[in-house]
């Protein structure tokens, strides 16, 4: 039996261990370098047999530059010097291929301390390598891309908000350079309203809690600006699921903010236009047929009182029931003008003449709670208006200004000239205006009842203190002369109505060539009459009142029997209703100066709508025998 050391033992069976490894490269080295023991991991990585590499010198694995630099030698006088020498470079297989290797060279002592060599070992790590460079170029390129984008604000904040990346879009956004704000926290960019509420960290504890949160609302830039922001925070977790911070993308979309309210606010007024129109329509078709149903009632009464015995109970009931008819005219007339359906006569008005000629008038009609200011510019350019419908909706106005102030107070009348070059938030067209203010310091008026302060009808006065006419009525008439009814108000604030009046020089196309009869009343000798209406009523009314003047009266129920009854027989004129069905008064008024030019035209109604293209006598409804008879007396000469 042949006897073994220990040593030896052990010698061996670390040999065979070594030899067993291939996925390290593990071989020996002598004091000078060269190769004296090769495992079978570095046969695999490096391709050399042992036959082949050992007695070869270990530099031969190095690139030429690492040769040339003289890195194989360094390598081995750091490890005996320091006691071990790590690193990571290219090494060169047998068949000139390169691989990244991790090499660890430790030296080998004897007992006595000399140096008799070194323990090599080197592992491929070209995989992980190739690895870490694609994560290394995606992060680069991530970055690049991140920088490169202007339009967002890309950044990275820690767990409590602090900024520890900013890329370019942030600085053009928010103005601050990314040495100025990594390192501060992001509530920065919020309002101090925000802040006082506690939205920053709102915002973050709901993306930690629900993982995102989205949200738009005003941010401040490095200057103090503001821009309205849409905000997405996403929180970013490690893979146990450990908070590590949040991403945060950051728009400016203040543009598309100005866009959209520009929408919202033509799509209001057109809402707003649509109603009104609608609202206008009704009101104008319900005063029109209460507007005949009044004529009919005021003739019949007027012609009533001539045949009644002198009994003055009997006529102070009548004249009760005339009363009471006049006033419901007056309301018709007020809703007309809502509809823009009444009958204007607009003119060049000085508006400051004309307050200061009302001022008495609306002292006297205010009473002692409210003190009239005015405040005008040195000069004014005179207004294209109805003078007594700019005096009517003045004392309408200042009377609400006085209601307004249940203690009293101060009502401001002034005036200011204005261009408006592109359309104006009120509806305004392009133009040269006057702005009329009359301004208190009363209650003033919620946001619901502001909207609705032009409605026919709506009032906040108590039952019997108000039509609820009076805005309404001014709102049409502003809308009839090409200017506005302009209502400021909020709770608690006063109110300012603003009338903007479009000035003479720019207005002077709205002016009526309509001939408007005066009252004036001259005797006419008896003439043929054909009286036009559609409503029975209206037409017997209006034949008893020309009967009792003393003519002779045909009626037509239609346009159409007019003109049959023209073909029949002469007139001496004809007196016609202006809105029927088919045919109109304007239509009829045409067709009868095509044919018979010489036969005079009066149109009775009690609406705006006629254009003033033609030279016609208007008779406005509803209307007494004595304007009736003015009106006729206007044409005795030519007959």
């Amino acid at each position: 039996m042949i006897q073994r050391n220990d040593s030896t033992g052990n010698e061996d069976r670390y040999r065979v261990l070594v030899q067993a490894v291939t996925d390290y490269a593990i071989y020996m080295l002598d004091p000078s370098g060269t190769v004296t023991s090769w495992n079978a991991g570095a046969e695999r990585f490096k391709g050399y047999s042992s036959g082949e590499i050992i007695g070869q010198h270990f530099s031969r694995f190095y690139t030429d530059e690492d040769r040339k630099n003289g890195l194989p030698a360094r390598a081995l006088e750091i490890s005996e010097r320091e006691g071990k020498f790590e690193s990571e470079g290219w090494r060169i297989r047998r068949d000139g291929t390169r691989f990244w290797a991790h090499v660890v060279i430790d030296p080998i002592r004897d007992p006595s301390g000399k140096l008799t060599g070194y323990a090599k070992i080197t592992r491929d790590l070209t995989e992980r390598k190739k690895a870490e460079d694609e994560l290394r170029k995606s992060q680069e390129q991530f970055q690049r891309l991140v920088q490169g984008v202007t339009d967002y604000a890309i950044y990275l904040l820690d767990p409590d908000g602090t900024i520890t990346s900013w890329n370019s879009g942030a600085e053009h956004i928010k103005g601050y350079s990314a040495d100025e704000i990594i390192g501060q926290h992001f509530s920065q960019f919020y309002t101090p309203e925000d802040r006082e509420r506690g939205s920053p960290q709102t915002a973050l504890e709901t993306a930690a809690r629900e993982g995102r949160v989205e949200r738009e609302g005003w941010r401040v830039r490095k200057d103090g600006t503001r821009f309205w922001s849409h905000v997405v925070i996403d929180a970013i977790r490690g893979e146990d699921g450990t908070l590590l911070g949040f991403a945060k993308i950051t728009r400016d979309i203040t543009e598309r903010k100005k866009v959209q309210e520009s929408l919202d606010q033509a799509r209001e007024a057109l809402f707003h236009s649509q109603k009104m129109d609608a609202i206008g329509k009704l009101t104008g078709g319900v005063a029109h047929d209460f507007n005949n149903l009044l004529m009919a009632v005021l003739g019949s009464l007027e012609l009533l009182r001539k045949r009644l015995p002198d009994d003055p109970q009997m006529l102070r009931l009548l004249d009760n029931a005339v009363l009471g008819a006049q006033r419901g005219a007056s309301l018709t007339q007020r809703m007309l003008a809502f509809a823009r359906r009444q009958q204007l006569d607009p003119k060049p008005i000085d508006l400051v003449e004309l307050i200061m000629g009302m001022q008495e008038l609306l002292e006297r009609s205010l009473g002692s709670r409210a003190i009239i200011e005015t405040k005008f510019p040195l000069s004014l350019n005179q207004v294209m208006a109805d003078e007594s419908q700019i005096e009517l909706a003045l004392l309408n106005l200042c009377v609400n200004a006085r209601d307004a102030m249940t203690d009293g107070g101060t009502i401001l009348i002034s005036a200011r000239e204005e261009h408006i070059n592109q359309s104006h938030k009120a509806g305004l067209a392009p133009g040269h205006y006057v702005c009329l203010s009359i301004a208190d310091s009363g209650q003033g008026m919620d946001e619901e009842t502001l909207a609705r302060a032009t409605e026919p009808f709506f009032t906040t006065k108590g039952v019997g203190k108000g039509t609820g006419l009076g805005l309404s009525m001014v709102h049409g008439m502003m809308e009839q002369i090409g200017g506005r009814l302009v209502l400021k108000s909020r709770k608690g604030e006063g109110t300012t109505a603003e009338l903007w009046l479009p000035v003479a020089a720019a207005a002077s196309d709205l002016a009526r060539e309509q001939i408007i009869l005066t009252e004036e009343t001259i005797d006419a000798a008896p003439l043929r009459i054909l009286a036009v209406d559609d409503d029975a009523l209206v037409l017997l009314n209006t034949a008893a009142m020309l009967e009792e003047l003393g003519h002779t009266v045909a009626e037509a129920h239609s346009a159409a029997a007019a003109l049959d009854l023209l073909e029949e027989q002469p007139f001496d004129l004809v007196i016609t209703d202006h809105a029927m069905p088919k045919m109109t008064g304007l239509q009829l008024f045409d067709a009868i100066k095509d044919k018979w030019p010489n036969v005079p035209v009066i149109i009775a109604t009690g609406y705006a709508e006629l254009p003033g293209a033609r030279e016609m006598k208007i008779l406005n409804k509803p209307f007494t025998e004595h304007e009736l008879a003015s009106a006729i007396a206007s044409f005795s000469s030519a007959v």
